[in-house]
């Protein structure tokens, strides 16, 4: 579900670990270990490009450090950690991100790499996010 407050949109997003998916898949763990979150509140950023989730989520999923990249966000230039992969679901529409790490004090934002992965736009008019008109609202991934 999608909610609008004074022109910010917010989603519903199930983030899980790839990495435990993938055990799963590999039989040494079994789905209901799978560590994920469902967050209610996600805010749809079109400003930003990554997923990028709060160090508290990061910690809860177990996710590992691949590196960091140079950022610039409202408080300037800075360096960021990057975190490898998990499955965000959206609309019931998943992709697979890296994301990158901010504080605690930031909710978990959807840039612009997730929304063009799972298709979805913003309606400006209506302050939600829905599958993108121009492919009549159905999931396709331009080749491109």
């Amino acid at each position: 579900m999608e909610t609008a407050t004074m022109g910010r949109v917010t989603t519903e997003a199930t983030i899980e670990s790839l990495k435990d998916l993938l055990a799963v898949e590999l039989g040494v763990m079994t789905a209901d270990q799978v560590r994920q979150i469902t967050v209610p509140d996600a805010l749809v950023d079109t400003g930003a490009t990554w997923l990028s989730l709060p160090t508290r989520m990061i910690r809860q999923l177990g996710l590992k450090k691949t590196g960091s990249k140079r950022v610039i966000s409202s408080t300037g230039l800075a360096e960021a950690d990057m975190y490898g992969a998990v499955k965000l679901t959206i609309q019931g529409r998943s992709c697979t991100m890296d994301v990158i790490e901010v504080p605690d004090t930031v909710p978990v934002l959807i840039g612009q790499l997730p929304l063009e992965s799972l298709d979805l736009v913003i309606d400006p008019r209506n302050r939600t996010l829905t599958g993108n008109p121009a492919h009549g609202g159905e999931h396709v991934i331009e080749l491109y």
